[in-house]
Formats: structure tokens, C-alpha cells, sequence
């Protein structure tokens, strides 16, 4: 049995052994009724000659359609709930980037600090990855935190846990990225939070800037701010104070909450979602970014409570 390093992992093991059980009991019992009519109906024991009528019964094939439908929906519903726990973060979370590489892992801190291979947490602190591919499909699988998210070019994906555990899990790749996909690994280590606060003030960057830092560089150098100030103004283009969370009214008429892949697709597609009473003047920078200067961009964004 692999260990049950995260809060979310007993729910999964709860649901996993429910449908296991259901399953073998369901497999044991069609079995044995093939076994006896099997020998209970075997043409020996009738005339060779002429096969019995058997008629149906309305009523027990009605209560066994019934009763596997309130089945399928009792799973249904236990999944749905612990779905919905994997993909609400807490507010308070760590947030870490991941970015997948043929064929290693990024992992890059809010204080700029790169890691490849080996992700540090905290135990018992919530941590939030937003997970984005440099190349082709990945996927970030954490079996002892029963959790696997895919890795997408061209937008982001998230992933949330809050392990239990202090030790090393191992980190693997679920989707077959190419002739290094099974040397893919990576590992979770989780520290206790007063030595990650340790590890944190150890680690920092002693030179350069963080993500946000750097964003705010590109932000002026892009000339971003022609269009977009940030102290709630508006000009050409909406004021980015305060927008990341917000949900934002488009021409269509429809609402949309700005994250992470809103403001990726913003980026790059400007025209694809135009903000209502602004006028389709963005110009698209596609080719122009670095999928690390997009992610220090969006940084700077989210930093401008």
C-alpha cells in the first residue's frame, strides 16, 4: 500500500477501495450464477431435442436496473465531491510554477528561486502549482498524493495538495512525451514549515529578480504601459490594477474571470476576448515571449492588488 502523503489522499483510497469491492463481490456473483445454470440448465437434463421457454420477470429486471443506476450514481456523486476538492485551492496557498521540459521538471518560486527535478513544500501548508509544457503534452504524477495533472502548451493547468507526510515522493511522468519519457522524474521533498522557512531564507536569490520583478521590467520594456496603466485608469486598453480574479464583461456581452490562461490567451490572442468599450488595437505577441517571460509577465499582473 503507497503511503497516503496527502489530505486528498485517504478520499481517493475511500472511493478506489469502494468500487473495488463492489466490483469483485459483482464478479464473484455472475460467476457463480454462470456456474449454476451452467449445471442447473445443462441440456443433459433436458430433452436434447428442445430447449426450454424461460420468460422474463418485469419485476426483478425493473429492481436491477434500478438498483445499478442508484449505484452508478452513488459513485458518481462521491467522485464529484472529491473532484471538486482537487480543483479548489485554498486562497491561502503556496503558489510554485512548474514548466515541463522534454525530458525534466522546472519548478520556479515566487522569489525567482529555479529548481529542476526536486520540488520543496512545506508540510501541512497548502500549495497550488500552475503547471504549463515547454514542448509537448506532460503529465505531473504524484502517486503517494494521488494526484496527476497534465502539462498543456499554450496554456495552464493547476494542480493543488497539502501534503501530510515529510520524506521524499517520487514525481513521474504519465504521458508519453518522447525517447526520455521514463527518465522523466522528479521528486516532492517535504520539509516541516519551520525548516522550509529556513530552506526558503537559505535559498533565495542572493542576484537577480523575481518572476514578478522581471515582469514588471518586460511590462515597460513591451510597452505595455502605453495602453495599460497600473493605478485603476484606464486608457487605450483597461487598467491592470487589481484585475487578476475579476470577472471581466467581454463585447459579446458574456462575463469571464481573469486567471492565469485568460491572461496568457490576452497575450498572445488579444483579439480573441475583447474586453467591453475597448477597441481591438492590442497587438499579439506571439513569438516575441518566452513561455518564462509570459509566466514573469503574469506574475507582475497578479502582483498589482
Amino acid at each position: 500500500m503507497l503511503p497516503q502523503a496527502s489530505t486528498i489522499a485517504p478520499h481517493i483510497d475511500s472511493l478506489y477501495n469502494f468500487i473495488f469491492w463492489i466490483s469483485l463481490i459483482s464478479f464473484v456473483g455472475v460467476v457463480a450464477a454462470m456456474v449454476y445454470f451452467i449445471i442447473r440448465y445443462h441440456r443433459s437434463r433436458w430433452d436434447p431435442f428442445k430447449t426450454p421457454y424461460i420468460t422474463g420477470h418485469s419485476a426483478m429486471e425493473t429492481s436491477v436496473s434500478v438498483g445499478l443506476f442508484i449505484l452508478v450514481m452513488v459513485i458518481f456523486a462521491w467522485g464529484w465531491k472529491d473532484y471538486k476538492k482537487i480543483v479548489s485551492p485554498p486562497q491561502n496557498s503556496l503558489e510554485i510554477s512548474v514548466l515541463g521540459h522534454q525530458w525534466f521538471w522546472e519548478f520556479e518560486y515566487a522569489n525567482g528561486k529555479k529548481l529542476t527535478n526536486e520540488l520543496v513544500v512545506p508540510k501541512g501548508r497548502p500549495v497550488k502549482l500552475i503547471m504549463s509544457s515547454a514542448d509537448v503534452i506532460h503529465s505531473f504524477f504524484v502517486p503517494n498524493f494521488r494526484l496527476k495533472q497534465d502539462l498543456v502548451p499554450g496554456t495552464y493547468t493547476t494542480l493543488w495538495f497539502q501534503a501530510t507526510q515529510t520524506g521524499e515522493h517520487p514525481v513521474f511522468c504519465a504521458e508519453y512525451c518522447g525517447t526520455g519519457h521514463s527518465k522523466m522524474l522528479a521528486k516532492v521533498k517535504v520539509v516541516e514549515p519551520t525548516e522550509y522557512a529556513r530552506w526558503e531564507k537559505e535559498e533565495k536569490k542572493e542576484k537577480g529578480l523575481n518572476p514578478a520583478e522581471v515582469g514588471k521590467e518586460l511590462f515597460t520594456k513591451k510597452g505595455c504601459n502605453v495602453c495599460h496603466t497600473v493605478t485603476g485608469q484606464a486608457l487605450i486598453g483597461p487598467s491592470l490594477l487589481g484585475i487578476f480574479g475579476k470577472n471581466e464583461e467581454l463585447a459579446d456581452g458574456k462575463k469571464i474571470q481573469v486567471d492565469e490562461n485568460y491572461l496568457r490567451e490576452s497575450l498572445m490572442q488579444p483579439q480573441a476576448k475583447l474586453v467591453k468599450g475597448f477597441p481591438p488595437v492590442m497587438p499579439t505577441f506571439q513569438g516575441t515571449l518566452t513561455d518564462e517571460e509570459v509566466n514573469a509577465v503574469i506574475a507582475y499582473i497578479k502582483s498589482l492588488k
